[in-house]
């Protein structure tokens, strides 16, 4: 075999190469693709001047038989572009001259005299899957870790380097509308069904399988998988595509409520090409991909993937300790939380799980959620059988403390009683070894307050999950002033294994997302008294960006968990916490929410095209004649400005331990629009001088409640 490592860029110093050429004795060139300094491969803007150099240097191989991409890189291909270098462009025409750059490297690609393969494992998405699109053929392997997609959405972006004209070539025109519109990916099995991958394989046989199919493409005849026939009837006249492209913007409008400015242009890029041509398809992609870069939707997009990214480097502390090994991990209590909290322990950190319960009929319960779980992911292909089963092997059930001698750490999900809590603490250090680490789930009630009395107060801590567990992404870590570092790490790395994004925030009343969000619903609850419609303030939250309104999102959380967090905070921080008398009026009339069928809206008729009813009932429970008419403005500054101040007051208090953290708790946890980048990044787009006099406007008007956080006032 003859190996040209630097054949990529002859005056870069081999270690520097993205790139490395071996062509072997049968014709067929390996170009591995291994980005340095990188643990996953990135495209960045000189890597499009490497890989022509690669294409001119196989252009003078007269033996070529066919060319092979790989990766060097554990579980991943190529994850996309480098957004940094994206972030970087200054104006539209530098970030449509990297589109450019990139269209013209794929256009070359896809016209290789040769056969060119993509051999795919791991992660390839974005300008990674654009490059396995060039290519004339695609095998992956069949590995949990493979998944493919064009998630450039998620940053306010469009595919940029022709994936808006290939992506639809491939899976045909409704499928790939739905994935380039919300960033899903596409498992192996799930990409080789559709046609977006040729075969699948396992993962020692991936270049046995990629020069399979150069010998396949080398033939005269290239079979190419065909699409159903309904799906090429529909794309093959311009009234079915049409249809297609009316269905995706009313959809694309229900979602987004016109907030994010990048689908709508995908749309629009994608018809281009099916209507004008490819080449117009290009200059319309690109075009948009430079006009969309410079947005302040993607902007705050761009800067809160930056902060996600390097929260995962983030141990929560910064003692310097390494977190402990989690081998094994205790849950008490078996409702809809210490399930959830197994569930994912379980299946998704793949850490066994000793589930305790005080009844056999809340076990069964618990289990039954988790099962439920398991099959749903299976049902869906995501889970083989024997993965499903795995899972469900992890999880054993009991009534006692048997086998928590063994547990590294517990995480108690029991009802909101101080004794009750105090109790599950004393028999885990009964019950457990020294080390294990005692974890509240509670939503309201101090970290230290449940340390009290602990033999062990340093191994105490709090893991705030949210609701639904197995689908809100964010976990609050919540430290006291005597819990270990170590400790504090341990629960982090546990967090992360979950699939959580996790913040670690001090202990004090209502943590960081309980207490920016009480302010909130007080306020909307306060504008319900005076009159204005419960549909109305919703309808204008979501618009602003929220994924429910403030009332959909007591139905959801439940009045009766509010409704316990109230007067925590209220003793906590006083007269701008004061409750509104409306939580404990709806409990009185047995409206807990969806959970009890009762609350602000119906639940005892299906979703209209207008989302649910509300039950007009609760505004003669509780007197009132909604009819005012309020500004959407003057909603938006009564409701989210109390939010963004009381952000404000955790930052300069220590609650959280940077700005960063608290845009991630607040995106993550209680679906703050993530088009506006957090509290903060909205804070200094709104320009913090506007805000402070937004807030004494209304303190003049409404009371000290609104007044501006002491920082804001210079």
């Amino acid at each position: 075999m003859t190996t040209h490592p630097k054949t990529a860029q002859e005056n870069r110093p081999e270690q520097e190469t993205a790139f490395h050429l071996a062509l072997g004795d049968d014709g067929i060139a390996v170009i591995t693709v291994d980005v340095p300094g990188e643990r996953m491969n990135v495209l960045k803007g000189e890597m499009v001047r490497e890989a022509n150099a690669l294409l001119d240097t196989l252009d003078e191989q007269p033996a070529l038989r066919g060319v092979i991409f790989t990766s060097g890189k554990a579980d991943n291909f190529i994850a996309g572009a480098d957004v940094h270098m994206l972030a970087a462009c200054e104006t539209a025409e530098a970030a449509r001259e990297l589109a450019h750059a990139g269209q013209r490297l794929f256009d070359r690609l896809e016209a290789f005299p040769k056969p060119v393969v993509a051999a795919i494992h791991g992660t390839c998405l974005g300008g990674g899957l654009e490059l396995a699109l060039a290519c004339h053929g695609r095998v992956a392997t069949d590995h949990p870790a493979t998944r493919l997609g064009l998630p450039e959405v998620q940053l306010g972006l469009l595919p940029g380097s022709g994936g808006t004209q290939r992506l639809p070539d491939r899976v045909g025109l409704p499928l790939a509308l739905d994935l380039m519109l919300t960033g899903r990916q596409l498992r192996a099995r799930q990409a080789r069904k559709r046609g977006l991958v040729d075969d699948l394989v396992a993962p020692p046989i991936l270049l046995d399988a990629a020069r399979k199919r150069i010998d396949e493409l080398a033939e005269p005849r290239r079979h190419r998988p065909k699409r159903p026939l309904t799906t090429r009837l529909l794309e093959n006249n311009p009234l079915g595509r049409r249809l297609v492209y009316r269905q995706s913007e009313r959809t694309v409008q229900a979602k987004t409520h016109g907030n994010y400015p990048a689908p709508p242009r995908i749309i629009d890029a994608v018809r281009a090409g099916r209507e004008r041509g490819r080449q117009a398809g290009l200059e319309t992609e690109r075009r948009h991909f430079g006009e969309l870069a410079m947005t302040p939707e993607a902007r705050a997009l761009m800067a809160l993937y930056f902060a996600t990214t390097a929260l995962k480097k983030d141990s929560g502390t910064d003692a310097g300790v390494e977190p402990r090994p989690v081998r094994r991990v205790g849950v008490l209590g078996a409702g809809l939380m210490g399930a959830g909290i197994a569930y994912v322990t379980s299946a998704k950190a793949g850490t066994p799980v000793r589930l305790k319960d005080i009844a056999l009929e809340g076990l069964n319960n618990g289990m039954r959620h988790i099962d439920g779980e398991i099959r749903a992911r299976h049902k869906r292909g995501a889970l083989t059988d024997f993965e499903a089963t795995r899972q469900r092997t992890r999880v054993t059930p009991t009534l006692d403390y048997r086998g928590f001698g063994a547990l590294d750490v517990v995480i108690e999900a029991v009802f909101e009683d101080p004794e009750l809590k105090h109790r599950m603490l004393a028999d885990v250090e009964a019950h457990g070894p020294e080390h294990v680490i005692f974890a509240s789930n509670t939503s309201s009630l101090p970290i230290s307050e449940i340390a009290t009395g602990a033999q062990r107060p340093e191994r105490v801590i709090g893991m705030h999950y949210f609701s639904p567990v197995e689908k809100m992404p964010l976990l609050e870590v919540i430290a006291t002033d005597r819990t270990d570092p170590e400790v504090i790490a341990t629960t982090v790395a546990l967090g992360r294994t979950q699939g959580k994004t996790v913040i670690v925030v001090r202990d004090g009343a209502g943590f960081y997302v309980n207490r920016i969000l009480a302010p909130y619903l007080n306020e909307a609850c306060r504008l319900l008294q005076e009159g204005v419609a419960i549909d109305h303030i919703d309808r204008t939250l979501v618009r602003f960006g929220f994924p429910v309104g403030p009332f959909a999102l007591l139905d959801e959380v439940g009045l009766d968990v509010s409704e316990k967090v109230a007067p925590i905070l209220h003793r906590a921080f006083g007269e701008r916490m004061t409750p509104v008398d409306v939580g404990g009026r709806m409990l009185a009339d047995g409206r807990k929410g969806r959970k009890s069928g009762k609350g602000f809206y119906r639940y005892d008729r299906k979703r209209g095209k207008g989302g649910r009813p509300v039950d007009e009932g609760v505004y003669r429970l509780l007197g009132l004649a909604p009819g005012r008419d309020m500004a959407p403005e003057a909603i938006i500054d009564r409701t989210v400005l109390p939010m963004i101040n009381e952000a404000v007051r955790c930052r300069d208090e220590g609650i959280i331990r940077c700005e960063r953290d608290g845009d991630i708790g607040a995106v993550f946890g209680i679906g703050f629009p993530p088009f506006r980048g957090g509290p903060f990044h909205y804070l200094r787009q709104q320009g913090a001088a506007g805000v402070t006099e937004r807030l004494q406007a209304l303190a003049a008007e409404h009371g000290p409640r609104f007044a501006p956080a002491p920082s804001l006032q210079g």
